[in-house]
């Protein structure tokens, strides 16, 4: 696994869904909790990114680009988690929070901690789930992974 691919591909979903979100708030649709579905789009171009580069690099066993596609996510989650976290603090703390968190579908009022935390478990849930679909789809279409574990 080349650590650079995964850093760099996870970057690149990190900003794509900072974009998404940043777009999202400045067309006022911040509230239409559906549109965040979007997101998944860029996670699967993010991976597909990582997983194609590998291909590319000769790397073509399945539970490696597995595991390069995750890492990919995690990071794509951390960073983007880290941003909002950098964002709601610069748009006002505590009270932009909880009205945050209320688009978010968060119980009561969450501590910039738990937010950041219940985000980024919920982040890591979805890349784990998103990859091993991604890679069963690419697996059944293609057939592009040797069978090699």
């Amino acid at each position: 696994m080349n650590v650079s691919i995964e850093l760099k591909n996870g970057f690149l979903i990190s900003l794509g869904i900072g974009i998404l979100f940043l777009l999202m708030e400045v067309l006022g649709l911040s509230d239409l909790y559906y549109l965040r579905f979007l997101n998944i789009f860029i996670m699967i171009y993010g991976l597909d990114k990582t997983i194609k580069q590998n291909l590319a690099k000769g790397k073509n066993g399945y539970i490696d680009n597995l595991i390069s596609s995750a890492i990919t996510g995690v990071i794509g989650v951390f960073l983007a988690v880290a941003g909002l976290i950098l964002y709601i603090n610069f748009k006002g703390g505590s009270e932009y929070l909880s009205h945050l968190s209320d688009a978010f579908m968060f119980v009561g009022e969450p501590s910039m901690a738990e937010y950041g935390f219940g985000l980024f478990v919920e982040g890591i849930a979805s890349v784990v789930i998103l990859a091993f679909i991604y890679m069963q789809y690419l697996k059944m279409k293609n057939d592009v992974f040797k069978h090699k574990i």
